[in-house]
């Protein structure tokens, strides 16, 4: 048996997301919690996937390996 009064209270929250989706879980935490992003707008999770390129970094890898293709072809 666990002892007593050594536990956090562990009751429900709601959680809020910056997308605007919100759900209720359990948590030690008092309050809402504000999160960035959730499951209903990961890129995991939804399956689009945005490709941040910065200084032409994704381009500049694409052809790298393209060319690294064209010479085993």
């Amino acid at each position: 048996m666990p002892k007593e009064k050594i536990h956090p209270n562990y009751a429900a929250v709601r959680v809020m997301c910056a997308c605007g989706n919100s759900f209720e879980t359990r948590s030690t935490h008092k309050g809402e919690i504000h999160v960035e992003i959730c499951s209903v707008c990961h890129p995991f999770f939804t399956g689009k996937q945005r490709l941040v390129d910065t200084a032409g970094r994704v381009e500049r890898f694409r052809r790298k390996y393209a060319k690294a293709t064209e010479k085993k072809a």
